[in-house]
């Protein structure tokens, strides 16, 4: 079969486009035939070697998954051959960007039926981000107020999403090119954090401030401030230090995405039932993914990019 693999960390020239073996499911396993996976920036930090995640080399990346059960290995139960599924697959195992993945049985849920199977490779890991950072490490409640700082990009918009859901209160920033998405996501307030200034703009404080951008650590730990006694402040920049207020009883959590079966496949009714928008910026064939790894290298990729495998 078809796989793009690197043997060394290093620049996205380590990845390979090549033929490996297919390869078959072992006890508690599943052999998926890829319909799509989708690039995540930890895929470019894991190739670069910067991210520490203890993956066995050659490596192929794409751990977030959809496509159709093909094989079974034994002790399976729940999960059928022919079966369209989605999978957060171990990240330090191989990943989709392939014609077929193993994935252990634990791992995989009946895809979305109202989207295009490939689609949905774009749905598991930021969408369980963002349900993991407001209610396990953010404890939000309804009638509660969250600000979230960079909510332009796929996490932050099925944050928005998510928390309408539960009767909270979203106050998001934005950048003037990503106001309208923000907006159409359903935040109740938008700051253009290019033009305004947080701690003059945010009118009272939140309960939970979500921080989804690298913003310099001096601003970030100013933002405490906007958080209510007893609060908390999460972040998905696990690269630096999540600021706390321990004499106002502000809480720190840093977001380090867990696969969780049962919240994945409702992740996946709230996109049947219309609560959940999968976004998909772009999709691009598998022999061009070291082409995306590279422009991620050189800047921001922007979305949620999709790769096929055909």
């Amino acid at each position: 079969m078809k796989a793009v693999r690197f043997h060394e960390v290093g620049g996205p020239e380590v990845l390979r486009y090549e033929e490996i073996d297919r390869p078959d499911p072992a006890d508690g396993q599943v052999r998926i035939r890829v319909a799509a996976s989708a690039f995540s920036a930890a895929d470019n930090g894991m190739r670069a070697g910067f991210l520490p995640i203890p993956v066995v080399l050659p490596h192929v990346p794409g751990y977030d998954v959809s496509g159709v059960v093909d094989a079974l290995g034994e002790g399976v139960d729940g999960v059928t051959v022919g079966e369209a599924v989605v999978a957060f697959l171990p990240m330090e195992r191989d990943g989709g960007a392939a014609e077929y993945v193993i994935a252990p049985a634990e791992a995989v849920v009946a895809a979305p039926t109202s989207i295009p199977l490939a689609d949905a490779a774009g749905l598991p890991s930021v969408a369980l981000t963002a349900w993991q950072a407001l209610v396990d490490d953010g404890r939000l409640e309804a009638g509660q107020r969250l600000l979230i700082v960079g909510a332009g990009g796929v996490v932050g918009k099925y944050a928005i999403a998510l928390a309408r859901r539960s009767g909270v209160h979203v106050i998001a920033t934005a950048s003037p090119r990503s106001i309208d998405a923000v907006r159409a996501a359903g935040a109740h307030q938008i700051i253009d954090h290019t033009a305004d200034d947080l701690l003059a703009t945010v009118d009272g404080q939140v309960d939970v401030l979500l921080n989804l951008a690298p913003i310099d650590p001096q601003e970030f730990a100013s933002l405490v401030a906007l958080v209510r006694d007893g609060g908390a402040v999460v972040s998905t920049t696990a690269f630096m230090a999540t600021p706390s207020d321990e004499d106002r009883g502000v809480r720190a959590a840093t977001v380090f995405v867990r696969p969780n079966r049962a919240r994945l496949t409702e992740l996946v009714s709230l996109v049947d039932a219309g609560e959940l928008v999968v976004e998909v910026t772009r999709r691009i064939p598998l022999t061009e993914l070291p082409a995306l790894h590279a422009e991620a290298s050189a800047g921001r990729v922007s979305g949620k990019v999709i790769v096929l495998p055909a």
